[in-house]
């Protein structure tokens, strides 16, 4: 996730100050690299492993509005974790509020959408990531069009879905070959992710 997030945003030219939001242990800041001008990790806790030198703020992302003055970061990003959140809508509320205009908000989540989700529905009436053994670690199953949804309800624009190109082959604990998953990324991606713009 963190190649393709880095990926996505080298692809829109984007670079400057990001705020990791749900960072765990930080591993983001090193993927991103020259994008990363100054990284902000934000999480419940600071995880042992969280670069030193690098600033860490501490927030209950359910509860607290992110410690983040309005307008102060060029990206905003929240891989995995919307899905652990009761409020998706705060929360898309909460990464536009920190993000300046012009600046990019990119998130990801489980994709619903998938070969893999989709047989574990039908065959086990849940979504796979969202079966008894993630709850109550995984809360809220978002589909793609919730994203956007999210999105569009916030003003963002230049709104674009992306998709993993990584995901698991039902019943087995082997993953789709690269290029089979490229070739269709909705159906065997096991992750979406949606990139959009603060607008000016």
């Amino acid at each position: 996730m963190y190649a393709r997030a880095r990926q996505i945003l080298h692809a829109r030219g984007v670079r400057g100050r990001v705020a990791d939001v749900g960072c765990g242990h930080g591993a983001l800041r090193a993927a991103l690299g020259g994008i990363a001008g100054e990284y902000i990790g934000v999480d419940a806790l600071r995880f042992d492993g969280f670069p030193r030198d690098a600033m860490f703020v501490e927030a209950d992302l359910d509860r607290d509005p992110l410690p983040i003055p309005d307008r102060s970061v060029d990206v905003a990003v929240a891989l995995e974790t919307i899905e652990h959140l009761e409020n998706p809508r705060r929360f898309m509320r909460e990464l536009t509020r920190i993000t300046r205009p012009g600046g990019t908000v990119l998130l990801s989540t489980p994709n619903q959408v998938s070969v893999l989700s989709l047989v574990t529905l039908v065959t086990r009436g849940e979504f796979n990531a969202f079966q008894d053994a993630d709850y109550p670690a995984h809360l809220t199953a978002l589909l793609p069009t919730d994203l956007l949804r999210l999105a569009r309800e916030c003003g963002l624009d230049a709104i674009e879905i992306a998709w993993s190109h990584h995901g698991r082959i039902p019943m087995t604990a082997r993953h789709f070959p690269r290029w089979l998953s490229r070739r269709f990324p909705r159906a065997l991606s096991g992750n979406v992710l949606i990139v959009a713009r603060v607008p000016l």
